[in-house]
């Protein structure tokens, strides 16, 4: 099969198996013709390798990477209540010493009742210290370097990414396209020695479905205690009878990849080739 046509077989079967509409790689779609919206616009230098960190409560975030020395941070405000509910919510970015760091801060005690959709550029390599939203997704494509991407009712994808990423959610599904687990240790600058090195995904009410290169190589610790186990990588492992937790290695062992939910299935896929 074509690479081309791997890679789209490859985002339609992450895609599908979390639980997702084709359409939803456009990001999110427009407000609502009741709602009001205003649009935020802003870059600032970040080189590359740098820390990049983004902490949303209501709405979703994009991420995508590119060649440039900086990043663009592009932030869509909607509410039904009118123009009036915007100046209470207010987006906080600073310049810190490892790299920028940005926030959506309510304003009012309460909260408003404004949703934050975020669309945001980022240099490669990067290091996504942490994006997080609670009530909303999280999407980031063509990034390479390392991250913690965060959804607590909402879903995690990640699609044509080179590095070591993890993933958490509670009521979503979590999807990752890796198509290399090598970021050059570019991205690793700065990282708290105490840090573990590998991927960690989990979630509660949901399934995982994790995509690797053919060639990769690592230490695999899957486990789902309402779901099924299933995997298109060789694993030379010993799987409970249950079909339901798997140890083992891929290839000739590496990073740690574990994988955790409760209520779904976790499944290994083959990623295509990076080119």
């Amino acid at each position: 099969m074509p690479a081309a046509a791997l890679h789209r077989w490859v985002v339609v079967a992450l895609m599908l198996a979390a639980g997702l509409p084709a359409a939803a790689q456009s990001g999110p779609g427009p407000a609502a013709e009741s709602a009001s919206v205003e649009r935020y616009e802003r870059t600032v230098p970040l080189r590359a390798g740098s820390s990049f960190s983004l902490s949303n409560i209501n709405g979703s975030i994009s991420v995508e990477g590119w060649n440039r020395d900086e990043a663009q941070i592009i932030a869509v405000k909607s509410s039904s209540r009118g123009l009036e509910e915007f100046g209470q919510v207010g987006i906080v970015i600073r310049q810190l010493p490892e790299g920028i760091s940005v926030e959506t801060r309510y304003l009012r005690d309460g909260g408003a009742e404004v949703s934050v959709d975020y669309h945001v550029r980022v240099p490669l390599p990067v290091r996504l210290s942490m994006v997080s939203t609670v009530n909303g997704s999280v999407t980031v494509r063509n990034v390479t370097g390392s991250g913690t991407l965060v959804a607590i009712n909402g879903n995690v994808n990640l699609f044509r990414a080179a590095g070591l990423f993890s993933a958490r959610a509670t009521n979503g599904n979590i999807g990752l396209e890796l198509l290399s687990l090598d970021a050059g240790g570019a991205a690793d600058a700065g990282r708290p020695a105490a840090a573990p090195p590998g991927i960690s995904v989990q979630t509660v009410n949901g399934s995982i479905v994790v995509a690797l290169p053919q060639d990769a190589s690592a230490e695999v610790d899957a486990r789902t205690q309402h779901g099924e186990f299933s995997s298109e990588i060789p694993l030379l492992a010993e799987t409970s009878t249950s079909g339901r937790a798997a140890r083992g290695r891929v290839g000739a062992g590496g990073p740690a990849l574990v994988l955790r939910t409760v209520n779904g299935s976790i499944r290994l896929r083959i990623a295509g080739a990076l080119v």
